[in-house]
């Protein structure tokens, strides 16, 4: 659905550009319609997100392998947080390096 209205989107962009019709497009006195319609477009045609073949297919077969037991999954339940705290209870991690002497 989210990509039908991506695709909508930008065709209402694109006839706005056809059309003249972009005086809507601008937030500020200074800004140019016809550069932020214009510029607008093109981001929306950049929305799609396609994730390469090869990806996919990992995907799947990481799926399939969770489905059929060949990988072993961990519940993220209340159980397993409560024993993440119990075992970090007391540590203290520095996660940017930054020195704690200051």
């Amino acid at each position: 659905m989210t990509g039908w209205q991506s695709i909508r989107g930008a065709f209402q962009i694109w006839s706005d550009l056809m059309t003249n019709n972009f005086k809507d497009y601008t937030l500020l006195h200074d800004d140019d319609p016809f550069t932020e319609c214009y510029e607008w477009f093109w981001v929306s045609l950049g929305e799609d997100n396609v994730y390469p073949k090869e990806f996919l297919e990992y995907l799947m077969k990481l799926a399939d392998d969770v489905q059929t037991g060949k990988e072993k999954v961990y519940p993220l339940d209340e159980d397993f947080f409560e024993r993440l705290k119990e075992l970090t209870d007391g540590v203290d991690v520095n996660l940017f390096g930054e020195d704690d002497e200051e």
